[in-house]
């Protein structure tokens, strides 16, 4: 890609956002969070306190790369407790959620990629050390940042052979990756797919800091008397980060198992797509309703739901008790999983692939998934781990359920190997720390 290709590109991003804004909620939040965004960020950053140590900023694509990037900021701020954190998105999903997170002293949306914006972003924030999670490669500002001889860290990268950089139009890609001091990649076949640009000197196979992150919320996590209360001593199927396509996969099973209970939370909570949900599960309930009505005696062991408490799809009351839970608030799913007998991620049925496997092996559980999982190597390694099983169809999942539900010992066997997968694969955070402290990267 020549210069004035992504120049043209950058237009039509920008153009395109505008003429979608009236209709997408995403694109209207992502054309208003950035409206006196320099403004913004001028007045914050003058009431910041001048007198601490190393700036630090990290900049994230969306929330799930965030996550991944969190157990290094969290850890450079144990080791560093002067250091001010700045910490930037450039998707809404991930600013909305996690713009009051209190491990950044601020929280900003990342200009449009230009030469003037890239300059005046950096001239505020003043960054001693940066931050790069896995993607979102903006020409501008890394070339800003290479050009100030600022150290500049990806995390957790990931290459594939089909990505601009190793095409023969890739030279501006190529580029980008030359402006950092150091590439700190997921796999062995990411560093040498980098070798083949010549890059060596300056990349690491670290890992997947994820790894850490949810190795960290596992240990962290608390009881959660509510998802206790609904799930009783029935078995738990944990469906996270579903998609109607995952919906479609796993409700008639729910609907015909009222001795089991289902965790369904949805990928995306608005109310349009709760409803979907909803829709095709016949005896479900919102968790919001749920937590906030009267106690349910028995609940999880058979007794029915008295009329009036919650509701069902279709509005009714008397059913027999809700057996599945739809979970309409976001941050709870991480904490969820250690409920289930078995997991299910979604997003396998999708374009775009699995969400996140890690987060459900971590407890030492099986964790079912569709069939889109090339461009995710976690969840490929998981399956050949023995942890990890793909389904391609509604009646292969009830199969798969059905068989570790009447196998205790399979399905043990199964959670074994998801929780051993996860736990290989620690230390990421650490090998990045160290480099940081041993090259003496953090110093104002």
């Amino acid at each position: 890609m020549s210069i004035i290709l992504y120049h043209l590109f950058l237009l039509f991003y920008k153009t395109g956002i505008r003429l979608i804004s009236p209709w997408n909620r995403k694109a209207k939040l992502w054309l208003e969070g950035r409206k006196g965004l320099f403004d913004r960020i001028r007045a914050e950053l003058a009431t910041a306190e001048t007198n601490r140590g190393p700036v630090i900023w990290m900049h994230c694509s969306s929330l799930g790369e965030f996550e991944q990037g969190r157990p290094v900021l969290e850890e450079l701020r144990k080791r560093s407790p002067g250091s001010r954190i700045v910490l930037s998105f450039f998707s809404p999903s991930g600013y909305t959620t996690r713009k009051n997170y209190a491990g950044a002293d601020h929280v900003f949306y990342l200009p449009l990629d230009s030469p003037r914006n890239a300059k005046q972003f950096v001239d505020l924030v003043k960054p001693d050390i940066v931050l790069w999670v896995k993607y979102d490669y903006w020409y501008y500002f890394l070339v800003e940042l290479k050009k100030r001889n600022i150290p500049l860290l990806l995390i957790s990268g990931i290459f594939r052979e089909d990505q601009p950089f190793f095409k023969w139009y890739g030279r501006l890609h190529r580029y980008m990756l030359e402006c950092f001091t150091h590439l700190f990649v997921q796999t062995e076949a990411s560093r040498l797919l980098l070798r083949k640009l010549r890059l060596t000197g300056n990349v690491s196979v670290s890992g997947d800091t994820r790894f850490d992150r949810v190795i960290a919320i596992a240990e962290a996590a608390e009881p959660l008397p509510v998802i206790e209360r609904f799930c009783g001593k029935a078995p738990v199927i944990v469906a996270g980060s579903t998609w109607e396509e995952d919906e479609e996969e796993l409700d008639h099973y729910a609907n015909t198992h009222p001795d089991l209970r289902f965790l369904v939370a949805p990928h995306d909570i608005s109310e349009a797509r709760l409803q979907e949900v909803e829709g095709l599960f016949r005896h479900a309930i919102r968790y919001s309703v749920f937590a906030n009505g009267p106690a349910v005696p028995g609940a999880g062991r058979g007794n029915p739901v008295p009329s009036g408490v919650g509701r069902t799809v279709a509005g009714r009351s008397g059913w027999p008790e809700p057996n599945v839970l739809i979970i309409d608030n976001i941050g709870m799913l991480s904490r969820l999983y250690r409920y289930a007998t078995i997991t299910y991620v979604g997003g396998g049925f999708g374009d775009d692939g699995v969400h996140n496997v890690l987060e459900a092996a971590v407890y030492g559980k099986p964790v079912v998934f569709g069939p889109v999982i090339e461009k995710y190597i976690e969840a490929v390694e998981l399956t050949e781990s023995g942890g990890g099983l793909i389904i391609d169809s509604a009646l292969e999942a009830e199969k798969v359920f059905n068989r570790l539900l009447a196998n205790a010992e399979e399905c043990r066997e199964t959670g074994e190997a998801s929780g051993r997968y996860v736990q290989s694969k620690k230390g990421a955070t650490e090998l990045i720390v160290k480099y940081i402290y041993e090259n003496r990267l953090l110093t104002s």
